[in-house]
This record gives C-alpha cells, structure tokens and sequence, in this order.
C-alpha cells in the first residue's frame, strides 16, 4: 500500500490500487500548485481508496477552466498540495509518495494541457499529447 505525506509531515495518507494513468498537467493551475513548469500525478482509479493516516488537511475548491468544480487538498500548516479531485476523480501529486524511487515507474502515460507546456520542456515520448483534461 503506498503511503505519502506532506513537506512538513502533519498530513499522512495512504491509498489502494495501482495508478489508472499516470499524467503530466502543464495547466496554469498546476504550475501554480507546484510552483514550477508542470505537476506529475496519479490518477486513482474509482475502485481505490484513499485514506488520511495522520492530520486533517485543509481544501480550496475553485473552477477549472472548463467551469467544473475542483477541490485541492492541502496540508493548512506547510502548504503541500496532496491531492486534487474532479468529477469523482482523484489526481495524487506524485512527489508526495514517501518512496523517493516510486516516482521512477511513474513515466507518464499522458500530457495535459500540451499548448501551456513551457517551449523548452520536451514531450515525453510515448505519452499521448491531450490539449486538456
């Protein structure tokens, strides 16, 4: 069952399942989340669970760009963004993962948001190009 956390270690998570797909987002929202070009994530599939293990975080909920409701989950105290969930559908930010080789099978399977990739981040080979979400 892999487990995460965030930078300072007051939210704690765990979750069940392998990753449906794993994707690169270059939305203006994830830069912003990330605080640099791009956030690698996994998408959980409907059948995994995600459970808080320790701390209670805070969400910010707000629109996509197509008009659809997003919450962010985040730690209130370090400010970590864990995870964020539209339609049902939840996107953990890998770097949370406490296993620092984890993100090595993480290639992502799709880019996100492609026209906002910044020009001098390659494509991934072998990821399909998705102009959004």
């Amino acid at each position: 069952m892999p487990t995460g956390g965030c930078f300072c270690g007051a939210l704690r998570y765990a979750y069940t399942g392998d990753a449906a797909v794993k994707a690169i987002c270059h939305c203006t929202d994830c830069r912003k989340i990330s605080g640099t070009t791009y956030s690698t994530n996994i998408i959980l599939p409907a059948d995994a669970t995600l459970t808080l293990t320790t701390g209670t975080p805070k969400t910010y909920s707000c629109l996509t760009g197509s008009g659809k409701p997003i919450d962010n989950t985040f730690c209130g105290d370090c400010g970590s963004t864990i995870w964020r969930e539209v339609d049902g559908v939840r996107a953990i930010k890998a770097g949370t993962l406490d296993d620092i080789h984890a993100i090595d099978a993480m290639m992502p399977d799709v880019e996100l948001f492609v026209p906002r990739r910044a020009v001098w981040v390659p494509e991934v080979q072998g990821a399909v190009q998705k102009e959004g979400m």
